[in-house]
């Protein structure tokens, strides 16, 4: 039987002596702890873009790859894994329940213009341009102009929304 696993898993194989064989069924584990990991995580892990769900996305991705290449030894790379979801759960947790942790966190959301009217400085500061604000307007709100805008925000997720005029 560990002769099997040896075949299979290649417990003691490192990134220079690990076989096709060994790679595919560590994938396959991987895979299945990483669905596990994120179940754990909560729908909003993967769901969300604020930088916050990114940095947990790129980073659990890079970890868990270093299972599957042995890279770094399998155990201790799924508890890497498990301690970046746990952060990740520990700071969302913090960040509904205190808004200073949630500016931290998330950051806030910005007004790029109001009443029909753009506020260039605020533009400037977040390196968007006059046409990246019509591109939002048009994909996020349906509109094709600043006049038929109440309010135009930068939200905390880096997407553009719209509020309408009435009427």
């Amino acid at each position: 039987m560990q002769e099997l696993i040896d075949t299979l898993f290649g417990p003691d194989a490192d990134s220079h002596t690990i076989t096709a064989l060994q790679m595919t069924v560590r994938a396959g584990l991987v895979f299945f702890a990483a669905l596990v990991l994120l179940r754990f995580s909560g729908k909003r892990t993967f769901g969300g873009n604020t930088a916050f769900d990114m940095v947990v996305k790129i980073m659990l991705g890079a970890v868990l790859s270093r299972a599957v290449v042995a890279a770094s030894p399998f155990g201790g790379t799924l508890l890497a894994g498990l301690v970046l979801v746990g952060l990740h759960r520990l700071l969302a947790w913090a960040s509904f329940r205190s808004e200073a942790v949630s500016r931290l966190v998330k950051g806030d959301a910005v007004l790029l213009a109001e009443h029909g009217q753009p506020h260039p400085e605020t533009l400037a500061q977040h390196n968007l341009t006059h046409n990246d604000l019509l591109e939002g307007l048009r994909d996020s709100g349906n509109v094709a102009s600043l006049a038929d805008t109440e309010a135009v925000r930068l939200e905390r997720n880096g997407s553009i929304s719209v509020v309408k005029k009435n009427g």
